[in-house]
C-alpha cells in the first residue's frame, strides 16, 4: 500500500503565542497605516461608485471583447470596464468613468466612444449613472459588509460564547480594514467586485477561526489544568497543517483566476489573495491570542471542578 506523504510533521510546537506582542504591534502598525491612507488618499472608486457612462451594444458577430477594450482604452477616457452579455456572445456592457465637468463633458466622452468603434455596432442602451447612485451604491455596500460581520459574530456567540464571538469579530475587522487600506495604498480600483471580494474573505477567515477556535474548545475539556497559553498553543498546532494546506490550496487557485482570468476579474482575485494571507494570519495571531486575556474556565483548581466556555450546560 502507498503511504499518505506528508508535508508537516505530525506534531509541531512552535510558540505562536510567544511572539504575540510583535504581531500586536504590525497589526496596529497595519490598520494605522490602513485609515490614514483610506482618510488621506482616499479610495480609487470604479465605475460602480464613481458614476460614469454605461453602454450597452450589439455586435455583427462574436464580439472582440479584447480588441473593444484595446480601442476604447486608446481613447484616454480613465477606467474602462467591458463585459460580454448575453448568450450569442455578440452584445457587450461597457462601463466607462465619470469624466471631469458636466453634462457636455459626458456626451463628448459617449461621441468619442461611438466614432472608434465605428458603424458596425448597434447601441441598444446608453445611460449616465450620476455620483449620486454611486454614493447610495457605496453605503450599502458598507452596511452588507457591516451586517455581515455582525450576523457572523452572533452566530459564533451562540455556537461558543461572547469571548470567541468578540475575537472572531476584532479578527473580521482587522482583515476588512487590511484589505481597504491595501487598496488604497495601491490605488487599485474599488467597486462592487472588492465588496464581493472582501464578503468572500470574511467568510473564510472566520470558517479558519471557527476551526482552530473548535480545537481549542475541545482541548479545554482534555487539559483542565493546562496554561491557557501553552492550551492556545497547542490548538493552533494541532490546526497549524490543515490551515497551511487549505490556504496554499486556495491560493493557487485564486492565483490562476489572476494570471489568466482576465482584467475584468484581476482585482477580485488580487484581493482573494491578499484575504487569504491576511486572513491566515489572522486566525493565528489575532484572533486566537486575544482569548488569552479572559479566563476561560471557571471553577477551582482545588475541587477539581471546572466549567469551560464554548460547553454550554444542559438544563
Amino acid at each position: 500500500m502507498l503511504k499518505a506523504i506528508k508535508i508537516f510533521p505530525e506534531k509541531t510546537t512552535f510558540d505562536f503565542l510567544g511572539k504575540r506582542k510583535i504581531a500586536f504591534n504590525f497589526s496596529g502598525l497595519l490598520m494605522v497605516i490602513s485609515i490614514v491612507s483610506v482618510l488621506v488618499m482616499g479610495l480609487n472608486f470604479g465605475i460602480d461608485f464613481a458614476g460614469g457612462l454605461l453602454i450597452e451594444v450589439k455586435t455583427e458577430g462574436q464580439a472582440d471583447i479584447k480588441a473593444m477594450r484595446k480601442t476604447l482604452s486608446s481613447l484616454k477616457l480613465g477606467d474602462v470596464s467591458l463585459q460580454g452579455i448575453g448568450e450569442n456572445g455578440d452584445e457587450v456592457m461597457i462601463r466607462v468613468q465619470r469624466q471631469d465637468g458636466e453634462e457636455g463633458k459626458q456626451m463628448e466622452a459617449l461621441n468619442s466612444i461611438k466614432k472608434a468603434l465605428g458603424d458596425g455596432v448597434i447601441y441598444r442602451k446608453t445611460e449616465m449613472v450620476g455620483p449620486k447612485v454611486g454614493g447610495e451604491l457605496i453605503q450599502d455596500g458598507i452596511l452588507a459588509v457591516v451586517f455581515a460581520i455582525l450576523a457572523i459574530c452572533v452566530y459564533i456567540w451562540f455556537r461558543f460564547e461572547w469571548q470567541f464571538a468578540l475575537g472572531a469579530m476584532i479578527a473580521l475587522v482587522h482583515d476588512v480594514i487590511a484589505t481597504v487600506g491595501i487598496f488604497s495604498v495601491l490605488a487599485l480600483d474599488f467597486n462592487l467586485t472588492t465588496i464581493a471580494a472582501i464578503m468572500t474573505i470574511a467568510g473564510y477567515s472566520i470558517n479558519d477561526t471557527v476551526v482552530s477556535y473548535d480545537r481549542v474548545r475541545e482541548n479545554l475539556r482534555k487539559y483542565k489544568k493546562m496554561k491557557i497559553s501553552d492550551l492556545l498553543n497547542l490548538s493552533i498546532n494541532d490546526m497549524l497543517s490543515r490551515t497551511i494546506l487549505t490556504s496554499c490550496t486556495t491560493l493557487v487557485a485564486v492565483l490562476s483566476i489572476f494570471i489568466f482570468g482576465g482584467e475584468v476579474l484581476r482585482t477580485f482575485a488580487f484581493a482573494m489573495m491578499w484575504g487569504i494571507v491576511i486572513g491566515t494570519y489572522s486566525s493565528m495571531y489575532v484572533a486566537m491570542p486575544f482569548l488569552e486575556f479572559f479566563d476561560l474556565r471557571y471553577g477551582t483548581e482545588n475541587t477539581g471542578q471546572f466549567e469551560n466556555i464554548g460547553e454550554k450546560k444542559e438544563t
